[in-house]
């Protein structure tokens, strides 16, 4: 596997002992800018949504700018990490978190079908008091949740949205260290950029 920018042997062990250990994944600290939705972000905590946004965010790895080659992004869900690949060549790595045990994101092949760089979920997001923007039920389903006098349902951002599998696509979102998803693929912020900026509709997708 070949690195740019000359990356050596330690270094290359370090990112790759870093992207495997098991705390569950590394972390940066900072503010996120962002929502604090269901399908966009959460605390790190685990603390329902309503609490606040997260301090920690997990890293991912990219060294493809500049580098050229047809885009294929490979989605290992026992791993829960996510690889981009240029012309054969592994220039991202991330950590996802993707389908529950309810809400399984299937395996297979398919592609990008669409991009959205400011989605929103149609089905998901939570539903707040309208005089006080207090957050009423914070995992709503607007199949089954309607909100009540006085209340508004929020549709949940999913930026950086890439659709690949009917309603399944990777976007944004907040990784709690497992699969924890409504099948969607969440990504870091950062990483979710490189790969919507990187790939194109039609960019296969497999999903291990």
């Amino acid at each position: 596997m070949k690195f740019r920018h000359c990356f050596t042997l330690p270094v290359i062990s370090a990112v790759t002992l870093m992207l495997n250990q098991c705390d569950p994944y590394a972390t940066t600290i900072g503010p996120i800018n962002g929502t604090q939705y269901l399908a966009g972000y959460g605390p790190q905590t685990g603390l329902p949504v309503s609490a606040g946004k997260p301090v920690y965010q997990p890293q991912g790895y990219w060294d493809g700018d500049g580098v050229h080659g047809t885009a294929k992004i490979r989605i290992v869900r026992a791993e829960q990490k996510a690889y981009f690949y240029k012309g054969g060549t592994l220039v991202g790595v991330t950590p996802i978190s993707s389908g529950d045990s309810k809400h399984v994101t299937p395996a297979g092949r398919f592609k990008v079908t669409q991009k959205n760089i400011d989605h929103k979920s149609s089905t998901y997001g939570v539903i707040k008091n309208r005089a006080t923007d207090e957050t009423v039920n914070n995992n709503a389903d607007i199949r089954l949740h309607k909100p009540g006098p006085g209340e508004y349902f929020k549709h949940a951002p999913m930026p950086n949205f890439m659709r690949f599998n009917h309603g399944i696509g990777m976007h944004t979102g907040f990784l709690p260290g497992y699969a924890a998803s409504h099948g969607c693929v969440r990504m870091p912020d950062e990483m979710a950029q490189k790969f919507f900026q990187n790939a194109q509709v039609g960019t296969p997708v497999i999903v291990e």
